[in-house]
């Protein structure tokens, strides 16, 4: 069985994400007319914890991929300013 996407379920798609945007925009412009910021700090709090391990994580991949690329990484850096010595 074939499913098509047709033109009218994407635009009835569109149509919803933009509503829901509008409606988001419009929540956050009148937390801020009334000055309710608590209302603003609640939506907003952000994954300090999350980013905290994805930024332990990258210096640990870093890391590793870095022992172990370090001497073949030297090699060819080496033996490229030695063949850019041999030119002059």
């Amino acid at each position: 069985m074939e499913r098509s996407i047709t033109s009218e379920v994407i635009s009835a798609k569109i149509l919803t994400r933009g509503l829901w945007l509008q409606a988001g925009i419009a929540t956050r412009l009148s937390a801020i007319k009334k000055k309710n910021f608590a209302m603003m700090i609640k939506d907003e709090r952000g994954d300090v914890p999350g980013w905290v391990l994805v930024v332990l994580m990258t210096t640990g991949l870093v890391t590793a991929i870095w022992t172990i690329a370090a001497p073949r990484l030297s090699a060819i850096l080496k033996n490229s300013l030695d063949a850019m010595n041999g030119i002059r």
